[in-house]
């Protein structure tokens, strides 16, 4: 099957309005959409933006071939006016938001993209899509950190997503603080380390236990992690000790009574010597199981079908919406889901000792600046040309800076109201 080209991964009802922008006159006029949450998922005290990097890119590359105007021509979808304008399309527009790895609450405005109506409305799909992915998982990522207390975690749930969302789920993973992935391709286009020694699947090839165990280090070596839980926990520890001796480097649990499981395995260790061994433990792991966790003996985490998934919420709820027609606020007024009129300026509040105590959004106009509050829009594109996208070192630590920004009541997991409010000033 051909490869689907961003341009075309986008809803109909974006064309055709470009097509009938283009008729009545309107396509050229100089617009301000947002993109912004209404509220948080349910339970959760704070987003976390991610994806600005990817997106930046993606936009910057943003074009419609002459296979994908043709295939939109003959199906009716466009006309030819509109057909010759896709095949010129550049973004010539503006782009500022928050920086990736900040934290968000409803109402920020973490995207603003501006230029004509025809060249932003054609966006909008790719931009909720990107953002709406990699804000999830960062966001659910960045709690299963915290309830990790330090100890790593690593991203195992390509198998439970689609193959290209499964390396956006790593890097986004990664950003939000996990130690590494066991994609490979996420491997290679963002530097993330990877990971990966055996499955089940390895030790049942085999005639006995000891007879896999014995293949692994004879391959990998000691420094490898052995997988002990495909038929009884503690003899497999007893086998893998025996094979690969005290200094092996990890044993993996991924199945049953973790919490009991991880005692008895610490005991069964050290009492065969292998004191510094660690303990891996994995399987549908999500943050609340994490923090049952913390006061075990676990060495690291495996989180797989949690994470990709957001662990409940699998999208951030981010929304793309027009705030200004030339220069002019328009506001909707729909009945739960109406809008703040005008372009937007955020900024992020603090004590003297650097805890964000709110967040106060100007509509319209820049704000008065005090002491310690922090501007949170910067520009990624101007005149249609990328100023800087986001490394993801660089997004990885301003979100751990976030969090410790926050105050600790923010980052329970425990249902409540979001870590900081959230202040609108209106147009005066």
């Amino acid at each position: 099957m051909e490869t689907i080209a961003p341009a075309l991964m986008t809803d109909q009802y974006e064309l055709t309005m470009v097509s009938a922008a283009l008729r009545d006159g309107t396509a050229d006029r100089h617009c301000v959409f947002e993109v912004f949450a209404r509220r948080l998922p349910t339970g959760r005290r704070y987003g976390v933006v991610a994806g600005t990097g990817r997106l930046v890119e993606a936009i910057h590359d943003f074009r419609f071939t002459a296979g994908e105007i043709e295939f939109l021509r003959s199906a009716g979808i466009v006309d030819e006016t509109c057909a010759k304008w896709l095949s010129e399309y550049r973004f010539t527009g503006e782009i500022e938001g928050y920086a990736e790895g900040e934290l968000f609450f409803p109402g920020s405005p973490i995207l603003t993209v501006s230029g004509t109506f025809a060249e932003c409305v054609v966006l909008e799909t790719l931009i909720l899509s990107v953002l709406n992915h990699d804000s999830a998982i960062a966001a659910a990522a960045a709690r299963m950190v915290t309830a990790a207390r330090g100890r790593p975690i690593i991203e195992m749930g390509s198998r439970r997503t689609h193959e290209q969302a499964a390396v956006a789920a790593a890097r986004a993973a990664y950003l939000a603080g996990f130690a590494s992935t066991s994609n490979l391709a996420a491997g290679r286009a963002y530097g993330i380390p990877t990971t990966g020694t055996s499955a089940h699947a390895f030790t049942l090839l085999h005639d006995d236990e000891p007879t896999a165990f014995g293949s692994q280090v004879a391959t990998l070596g000691k420094n490898t992690t052995l997988l002990v839980d495909t038929y009884d926990i503690s003899q497999g520890i007893r086998n893998a000790i025996a094979i690969a001796g005290p200094d092996l480097r990890a044993i993996r649990i991924d199945s049953g009574d973790l919490s009991v499981l991880a005692q008895q395995s610490r005991e069964l260790l050290d009492s065969l010597g292998a004191t510094e061994t660690k303990i891996i433990v994995s399987g549908d792991m999500d943050e609340y199981s994490i923090a049952t966790l913390a006061a075990e003996p676990v060495d690291m985490y495996g989180a797989g079908t949690a994470v990709v998934t957001g662990s409940g919420a699998p999208t951030a709820g981010l929304v793309y919406k027009l705030v200004e027609v030339e220069g002019r606020p328009v506001v909707k007024r729909s009945e739960n889901k109406a809008t703040v009129g005008g372009r937007k300026t955020a900024i992020r509040r603090h004590k003297p000792t650097g805890t964000a105590t709110e967040e106060i959004i100007f509509s319209q106009g820049v704000p008065d600046h005090q002491t310690n509050d922090r501007l949170l829009q910067r520009t990624w594109i101007a005149d249609g040309e990328v100023l800087h996208a986001p490394s993801l070192q660089e997004s990885r630590e301003h979100l751990r800076q976030n969090l410790i920004s926050i105050p600790w009541e923010g980052l329970k997991l425990s249902a409540g109201d979001p870590a900081i409010p959230v202040v609108i000033v209106p147009t005066t």
